[in-house]
């Protein structure tokens, strides 16, 4: 089962050790039920704060071994199972709901801090939970897990920035659009310029360095999984270049990665290697790493 539609989530793929594959389906159908109550369709912001409480009860009350209400059994039954057998921390599940109810409710975010406490909550529980299942816990492998979930999250917003905007929501803190020149009602209204360009430039140097200060983390996980975040990584990287190649002109035009870019990704992913300095560990190489 292919899990990119939730933007944040290493894909569920062949190279997913396959006694792995439910657990991480199940926190998949989790997250993506949730989020889908908090963006999609047309009901109000006290509608989906409602629902969100309630998916919210659902998962404290499977946490103590409970059944849970029969409202949302293809997400409840699976991640039931996923709870008991893998004892997934239902801490981190829970900041993913306290994001997507902030979510429902905030539409701007004053500073950078700010939005990467969003991330901290909507982005990085997923990273540590696939880190939970591989039985990684050391501090440095989290805060590298972290920063490489919060960059995805953060090349998800510049990628969608028009998107977003038509829906009424800015993730581009407040005060890096003041630094730029950029009214809040000019990225509201898509009003591309060559202001918004630079804007959305700086935005995504501070994600690629982001990226690259978690890629390390590829090194220190083997097997399968090291060779699912080489491609989640090199992914993110792709979508920032992207971006970069579109001038930022994402408040117009959507980025995306399609079949074309495979043998790309493919490439970057085989060839990422250690370095002395490993802020480049993320960049393409023309030696193969034999480590």
């Amino acid at each position: 089962m292919s899990v990119d539609h939730y933007e944040n989530f290493p894909v569920a793929s062949w190279l997913c050790p396959p006694q792995l594959r439910p657990p991480i389906v199940a926190i998949y159908r989790f997250a993506r039920s949730a989020d889908d109550i908090a963006d999609e369709g047309d009901a109000t912001a006290e509608e989906r704060l409602a629902d969100l409480a309630a998916f919210r009860a659902d998962l404290l009350t499977i946490a103590a071994g409970r059944p849970p209400s029969p409202r949302w059994p293809e997400v409840f039954g699976p991640l039931s199972r996923a709870l008991a057998e893998h004892r997934l921390p239902v801490s981190l599940l829970d900041d993913l709901l306290d994001a997507f109810a902030q979510d429902a409710a905030q539409t701007h975010y004053a500073d950078r801090s700010e939005l990467l406490d969003y991330c901290r909550r909507s982005a990085n529980p997923i990273g540590r939970l696939l880190l939970h299942l591989y039985g990684i816990a050391d501090p440095d492998a989290l805060a590298r897990s972290d920063a490489i979930c919060s960059a995805l999250q953060l090349a998800n917003f510049w990628q969608d920035l028009g998107v977003d905007a038509a829906r009424g929501r800015l993730y581009v803190p407040d005060a890096d659009s003041r630094r730029h020149g950029v009214a809040v009602d000019e990225l509201l209204g898509r009003r591309d310029s060559a202001r918004v360009h630079a804007l959305v430039a700086d935005l995504v140097a501070w994600a690629r360095e982001l990226m690259q200060s978690g890629a390390p983390l590829v090194h220190a996980i083997g097997g399968r999984a090291g060779w699912e975040l080489r491609f989640v990584v090199q992914g993110g990287l792709r979508v920032l270049e992207k971006i970069d190649r579109l001038g930022g002109a994402t408040l117009v035009e959507r980025p995306s990665i399609g079949a074309a870019d495979a043998p790309v990704l493919a490439w970057r992913a085989l060839t990422m290697r250690r370095r002395a300095d490993e802020r480049s560990a993320a960049a393409p190489s023309p030696h193969v790493d034999r480590s």
